[in-house]
């Protein structure tokens, strides 16, 4: 059975920024999630071990979001919000980290 066409995204642009924000800004926001919980767990190691797995996880969770958005850019705005908080946590962390 087709979508009905009514839900359906009709611009262009807000399409390439529901797919980018998916792609570009999951993989960005999952990646430094991961980055983070190395500074935080206390043998960085093992995350790296989890991090195989749970990356694609988080990621294709991550890709999904944005479609539930009406505004393509509003969910690119999210994440990006997102991603600089991450950044900042990555490295007021990474600064005082001793195993570094």
């Amino acid at each position: 059975m087709p979508a009905n066409p009514k839900f359906l995204t009709k611009s262009p642009w807000q399409q390439f920024a529901k797919i980018s924000a998916g792609i570009l800004g999951g993989y960005a926001i999952s990646a430094l999630l991961h980055m983070c919980m190395s500074l935080w767990l206390p043998n960085p190691k093992e995350v790296l071990v989890t991090t195989i797995f749970t990356l694609f996880i988080v990621w294709c969770g991550l890709l999904i979001v944005p479609f539930l958005f009406k505004n393509g850019w509003k969910a690119w705005g999210i994440y990006i919000l997102i991603i600089i908080v991450l950044l900042g946590i990555y490295y007021l962390g990474n600064q005082n980290n001793p195993f570094v």
